[in-house]
C-alpha cells in the first residue's frame, strides 16, 4: 500500500487530543502516516473546539490559510472534525469552498470510509449523525505512542448536565460510557508501547457507568491500578455534585493515583451557580474540598472560573475572589464568559461588558498567581518523585550538541507540578536518566509556573508479572 501523509491540527481540550490520536490510528488502514508539515500532506484535518468563540475563529483561520495549498494540490483532501463541525454541519461547506469533508464528534469510526469515498468519487461529504453509542475502532497496532510517557484515554463521551453556558451536550451528545474491558485493553496496549501514565477523560468522569449499569468510576480506577507497568493515573473532569466519598478514598487506597484533582467551581456565588445550572452550592463545594484534604493532606486542587457570566454583579464576583482565597488552589483556568450557540445563557439579557470582563479576569489571574507561586515555594527543600517525560523545552530549543553535564530533563510531580532538572554537580550520569523513568528530585528553586531541582536517585526497576521490565512507583 502506498504511504500517504496525514496532517492534523488539534484545537481545544484533552478529549480532542485523544480524538486526533484515534483519527490517526484509524487512518493507518488506508496507508496514512502522520506528518508535521501541512505542505507534505495528502490529507489535512483540523479537529475543532467550540467551547469559546476564539477557538472557533482559530479553526476557520487555519482553513483559510490552506486555500493556496489546495490550489497547488487539487487532490489534497481537507476535512474539519470535532465540535465546530458537529455544531455547524452543512453550513461550513458554503463558508469554506475548498473543504471536502465535515465530520462530527460521533463520526470518527466512519472516517476511513468517508475518505475512500471522497478519493474515488471526488465528492464532498458531511456526516454529523449522532448514534447515541460510542463507535469503537477495531484493534489496530498503535504506533503513534512510541516514545510517549503519558497518554489520554477517553472513558465516556457527552454530558447530561446542561450547564447554561456550555455546548457540550449539543455537540457531543448525551452521556455515554465505554465498556470497562475495552478501556482496560486500550490502556494495556498503551503500556506495552511505553506509556507510563494515563489520564482518563470524560465531561464528568464521576458519573461513569451509572446510566449503563457498568462498574462505578472508583471500581474502574481500581482495575486500572492493577495494570502491570503503569505508574500513574490521573483523570479529568470531575463535577463537584457527583464527587463521592468512594472516589475521594481512591486517592488514599490506590497507590498509582496522583495526588491531584481538577474540580471546576466556575463561580463562588450561589446565585450565579444556580443560573449556571451547576446543581451544587458554594457550601457543598467547600465541604468536599475539606474532605478531600482530610483524606489526602497533600492533595493539589485546580479549578475553572468563568468571569462575567450574564448578571454577575460585583458582589457575586467578590464572592468568587473570596472562595479562591479560602481554597488556595494550586492552579486555575480562568476565562471570560462568551455566548455559544444553543447554550441557554446566550439568551440571557443582562450581559457584562467586555471591559468589565477583562478587568475581572485580570483580578482572578493576579490573585491565583500569588497562591501558585506560594505553593511552589513551599516545595523548596523537599524531595519529589518525578516521572520523566523527556528533555525540557529549553533543551529541545538548543541548536548546539548536548553536553553530558548540561542535559536538562522535565517531568511532573504527583501533584502535577512541572519540574526541570539536570545532572550538573550530581553523581548521576545523564545516560541513567531516561524518559519514562521515575527519578527522585530535590527541589532547589521555585518559579511561577515550574520548579527546578537536582536529581537524587533513580527509582529501581523490577520484573513485572509478565516478565517485562516495570517500575516501582
Amino acid at each position: 500500500m502506498k504511504t500517504k501523509h496525514l496532517y492534523i491540527n488539534t484545537i481545544g481540550c484533552q478529549m480532542n487530543v485523544y480524538d486526533s490520536e484515534q483519527i490517526a490510528k484509524g487512518l493507518t488502514v488506508l496507508g496514512y502516516k502522520l506528518t508535521s508539515l501541512p505542505e507534505k500532506a495528502d490529507l489535512i484535518i483540523v479537529n475543532t473546539c467550540t467551547i469559546r468563540k476564539k477557538a472557533e475563529q482559530k479553526a476557520f483561520s487555519f482553513l483559510g490559510r490552506m486555500t493556496g495549498l489546495k490550489r497547488k494540490k487539487p487532490d489534497l483532501i481537507i476535512g474539519m472534525g470535532g465540535c465546530v463541525a458537529q455544531q455547524e454541519g452543512q453550513k461550513i461547506l458554503q463558508r469554506v469552498p475548498h473543504l471536502d469533508l465535515v465530520f462530527g464528534t460521533n463520526a470518527i469510526g466512519r472516517l476511513p470510509g468517508m475518505i475512500k469515498t471522497i478519493t474515488a468519487k471526488k465528492c464532498r461529504i458531511v456526516d454529523i449523525k449522532m448514534s447515541g453509542q460510542i463507535e469503537e475502532l477495531d484493534f489496530i497496532e498503535d504506533k503513534h505512542h512510541t516514545g510517549k510517557v503519558s497518554s489520554f484515554v477517553t472513558i465516556m463521551q457527552g454530558c447530561d448536565n446542561y450547564c447554561t453556558y456550555c455546548v457540550v451536550p449539543y455537540v457531543r451528545g448525551r452521556e455515554t460510557s465505554r465498556n470497562p474491558d475495552k478501556i482496560i485493553n486500550e490502556i494495556c496496549g498503551l503500556v506495552e508501547s511505553g506509556v507510563r501514565e494515563v489520564t482518563l477523560l470524560g465531561q464528568n468522569v464521576n458519573s461513569y457507568g451509572n446510566k449503563e449499569g457498568l462498574c462505578t468510576f472508583p471500581e474502574l480506577l481500581a482495575r486500572v491500578n492493577e495494570i502491570d507497568g503503569l505508574l500513574r493515573i490521573r483523570f479529568t473532569t470531575s463535577h463537584p455534585k457527583d464527587l463521592s466519598t468512594d472516589l475521594m478514598l481512591a486517592f488514599k487506597d490506590l497507590n498509582k493515583m496522583c495526588n491531584h484533582i481538577h474540580l471546576p467551581i466556575q463561580s463562588g456565588s450561589n446565585r450565579v451557580l444556580k443560573r449556571m445550572n451547576r446543581k451544587y452550592s458554594r457550601k457543598l463545594y467547600l465541604e468536599k474540598i475539606d474532605k478531600l484534604r482530610d483524606i489526602c493532606s497533600n492533595m493539589a486542587i485546580t479549578s475553572d472560573i468563568i468571569v462575567g457570566f450574564p448578571g454577575e454583579t460585583r458582589t457575586d464576583f467578590q464572592e468568587t475572589l473570596d472562595l479562591i482565597k479560602k481554597v488556595e488552589f494550586d492552579g486555575l483556568f480562568a476565562f471570560k464568559y462568551s455566548d455559544r450557540p444553543n447554550a441557554a445563557a446566550a439568551r440571557f439579557e443582562d450581559k457584562i461588558s467586555e471591559k468589565e470582563k477583562k478587568e475581572r479576569l485580570q483580578q482572578v489571574l493576579t490573585l491565583q498567581a500569588h497562591f501558585t507561586t506560594q505553593k511552589n515555594k513551599e516545595l523548596v527543600g523537599s524531595t519529589q518523585s518525578i516521572l520523566v517525560e523527556g528533555l525540557s523545552k529549553k533543551q529541545t530549543r538548543i541548536d548546539k550538541p548536548i553536553i553530558n553535564d548540561d542535559v536538562q530533563w522535565t517531568g511532573r510531580t504527583s501533584t502535577n507540578k512541572i519540574v526541570n532538572f539536570s545532572r550538573r554537580d550530581n553523581a548521576l550520569s545523564c545516560e541513567q536518566i531516561l524518559t519514562g523513568r521515575m527519578v527522585k528530585v530535590r527541589i532547589v528553586k521555585a518559579h511561577s509556573h515550574s520548579l527546578w531541582g537536582e536529581p537524587v536517585s533513580i527509582v529501581p526497576m523490577f520484573l513485572g508479572l509478565r516478565g517485562e521490565k516495570s517500575y516501582v512507583a
